[in-house]
């Protein structure tokens, strides 16, 4: 089994707290080169901006396997100079107007540390209080010397903790799976043709796996993402049933979301090998949200695709939480499932 030592954790810091938010994931993408280069057979960077990763296999016809996990995060992107060091900013993903007013934030390839700003409630209306303040009455505020330019992305100044069993960062989704594949690239079975997509601009269209696909043309094709949580108590004391996923009960294996009928035979199969290994795993339950998945699997003739995330709380927001325990056994599982794939796994009925 692999582990997460003080390496890995010190590569998830690293990658959570660079800014890599959709159409410009370049802080990113030289983290992941860095990291896969010495490892892989093949790597490019895509037209959109993709980094593309192939380790072959050892025998002849091997199943080809793809892997995704998205490099792109939800931020912001500067669309005016309103003066003074004020600017007006535009949401880049779904991100929570009520998250916004009076958190820090950083700004362009510099980092400048800024902070988005409102009315003060003191000078609010009654009315306006009943309200959630849309972002075009907020500014990101640099201070009268600050400077940035239209087009600056800009995200959450959070920055990585590890805090008792938990993770805390911005951006878990999805450095977690970009972390993932990069272990995975570093132990890769031998039986199997490896295709890495650490793809981009997955939280505004899933637009870089799709073309990812169409370049490997994999037979199969595993998307690795975060997944939210909503775990907390139910406000009236009860039971949560709609939790969607768990904090501490391992990866969440999709079977349906709002993209996505999850191949049965690739379900099965995840289920079986973790039980097989004593993998705790939860199953994430049906309903919205997607990921990269839901385009991989309508390229070309089509893919058999599942999805396997990492459970986190308090998704899109300026801090998410996620458990140690479950980024190791997702890995774990995913390692595992990996070096038992053969083509005969696509043979059976779905």
């Amino acid at each position: 089994m692999l582990s997460i030592g003080t390496p890995q954790i010190k590569l998830l810091e690293k990658l959570c707290n660079a800014m890599s938010v959709s159409g410009d994931e370049g802080e990113v993408r030289r983290i992941v080169l860095e990291e896969v280069k010495p490892y892989a057979d093949e790597v490019k960077v895509d037209a959109l901006g993709s980094v593309l990763v192939r380790k072959k296999a050892a025998g002849k016809k091997p199943l080809r396997v793809l892997l995704d996990a998205h490099m792109d995060e939800v931020g912001f992107m500067i669309v005016n100079d309103d003066s003074e060091g004020f600017f007006n900013f535009e949401v880049v993903g779904g991100i929570d107007p009520r998250h916004l007013v009076g958190k820090q934030v950083i700004v362009g390839k510099d980092h400048t540390l800024g902070v988005i700003g409102a009315k003060p409630i003191h000078l609010t209306t009654a009315e306006e209080r009943q309200h959630t303040i849309e972002t075009d009455a907020m500014r990101i505020d640099l201070g009268p010397e600050g400077k940035a330019s239209v087009g600056d992305r800009a995200t959450f100044a959070t920055k990585f903790k590890i805090v008792g069993p938990s993770i805390m960062s911005k951006a878990i989704d999805d450095r977690i799976g970009i972390a993932i594949l990069i272990e995975l690239l570093k132990n890769a079975p031998k039986n199997i043709e490896l295709c890495l997509s650490f793809s981009v601009q997955e939280e505004i269209g899933l637009r870089g796996a799709k073309v990812a696909a169409h370049y490997f043309e994999p037979d199969l094709a595993i998307a690795v993402d975060s997944t939210p949580a909503r775990d907390l108590p139910d406000y009236d004391g009860g039971e949560n049933y709609t939790y969607n996923t768990r904090l501490g009960f391992g990866p969440a294996i999709y079977m349906a979301n709002s993209s996505t009928l999850d191949d049965p035979r690739l379900v099965r199969f995840l289920t079986e090998t973790a039980e097989k290994e004593k993998i705790q795993y939860q199953f994430r339950q049906p309903g919205g949200g997607g990921t990269n998945a839901g385009a991989i699997q309508q390229s070309r003739a089509g893919v058999p695709v599942v999805s396997v995330s990492v459970p986190h709380r308090y998704t899109h927001s300026p801090v998410s939480v996620s458990r140690v325990d479950d980024w190791k056994n997702t890995l774990n599982l995913l390692h595992v499932a990996l070096k038992k794939m053969t083509p005969a796994l696509l043979n059976g009925s779905r």
